[in-house]
């Protein structure tokens, strides 16, 4: 028998008073009823009830594990409610992790735009240029930009993520401008310190060889701090287009080798994979999907 429907009937044999009144709430027989309270009598190895010819009453076990009973139906009734309210809306908080540039940059600003959407829902945005595991971590979703390893989450592709090399006019003005990734080794580059070895500033074509650049003389692990010191005048700056494209719109910065800016990037929205996702989930999905999809 299954023993939580066995405590149902139990609890409302006590709150009814009787087996008979107890089966017609329970929508079974009396002789079910006093079937289910046998298997409990028998898991638990003593009497519950004690039963005569005109009425019932309780054990000093029985009454101690009605009690228990009722509270452990009591909370599976409210976590069932709970799990329904859930699938009912969008309610609850969604914990995103995100790369510092695209999550500062353009997810902050856009969760404004959800959240007045779903005012139920709150949000917890976790920027992290290293890369976290998105199960064990507890988050409901994550950013990823480059090539994704075989995993277990569902993956859908977002609009790829581009590149620019930039400098100040004045910094040009001051050193030249460079034509071709040789030209660099007379420049000051700055560097991402999360970019490996395979990466750092190679832009080359696929007819020319690789050149070596001089290790950077300011280098940090976050996009905005070397978008200000190229704006400042220091050196050249390669980072994500959406960081730099307002300043050389206002002309703080002046793109440069167009023509060996590494090629855009996949960026992905991953998800652990669930058969019936919660409203606050599948409605974040749809936003981005809508916001920054292909």
């Amino acid at each position: 028998m299954d023993k939580l429907r066995s405590m149902e009937v139990f609890v409302a044999v006590v709150d009814a008073g009787s087996f008979t009144a107890a089966a017609a709430q329970c929508e079974i027989s009396p002789v079910m009823v006093g079937k289910h309270i046998q298997f409990l009598e028998k898991l638990l190895g003593a009497r519950l009830l004690t039963r005569t010819t005109r009425r019932q009453s309780l054990t000093e076990l029985g009454v101690q594990y009605a009690e228990q009973c009722k509270a452990i139906l009591s909370q599976i009734s409210e976590a069932e409610s709970g799990a329904a309210r859930m699938r009912g809306g969008a309610r609850g908080v969604l914990k995103i992790t995100s790369p510092v540039t695209f999550g500062s940059e353009m997810l902050a600003p856009a969760m404004v735009d959800y959240l007045a959407t779903y005012p139920e829902m709150r949000a917890d945005l976790h920027m992290n240029d290293r890369l976290v595991d998105v199960v064990e971590d507890g988050f409901d979703a994550a950013i990823r930009i480059g090539q994704l390893e075989d995993s277990t989450l569902v993956a859908r592709p977002l609009r790829p993520y581009s590149m620019m090399i930039c400098a100040a006019p004045a910094y040009l003005k001051r050193r030249g401008i460079p034509r071709t990734p040789a030209d660099l080794t007379a420049h000051e580059c700055l560097d991402f310190l999360h970019w490996n070895r395979h990466v750092r500033w190679r832009l080359t074509k696929e007819t020319e060889e690789a050149t070596e650049i001089p290790v950077s003389r300011l280098r940090s692990n976050n996009g905005q701090a070397l978008k200000s010191a190229a704006v400042a005048g220091f050196g050249i700056v390669m980072q994500s287009e959406l960081l730099l494209a307002s300043e050389v719109a206002a002309g703080r910065l002046v793109p440069l080798m167009e023509d060996y800016v590494p090629a855009p990037r996949p960026m992905h929205l991953l998800y652990p994979r669930d058969r019936q996702p919660t409203p606050k989930l599948s409605t974040f999905i749809d936003f981005m999907l809508g916001r920054f999809g292909l």
